[in-house]
């Protein structure tokens, strides 16, 4: 796992989406400039890493588009259909706990 502190990177690859503050490509994380010292933000991310090594990158990537696009066609709302993917949700649960990876 690589951390990548690049704002204008993550902007690329996010499509401009100006609420998404990291993503995770596995085997790295692209976090803004201003995330460095996130522990938050960072952790919420390497869940995301042990999701995709969990279930592989290419079924992860598919469950994760095809969950997004039938809760966007549910919630008409880009930001809820994404806050209710089941790995988002796993991930925000968890993600101030820092040793969640861990146990």
């Amino acid at each position: 796992m690589k951390i990548i502190y690049n704002s204008k990177l993550l902007k690329i690859i996010t499509f401009g989406i100006k609420w998404v503050s990291g993503i995770t490509l596995y085997p790295f994380i692209i976090l803004k400039n201003e995330c460095i010292n996130d522990k938050r933000i960072i952790n919420h991310e390497k869940i995301h890493i042990a999701q995709q090594k969990e279930l592989l990158l290419i079924l992860f990537t598919i469950w994760y588009v095809i969950e997004f696009l039938i809760k966007f066609i549910i919630y008409r709302d880009g930001f809820k259909a994404y806050r209710n993917i089941c790995f988002e949700g796993e991930a925000y649960e968890n993600d101030k706990d820092l040793t969640y990876l861990e146990n």
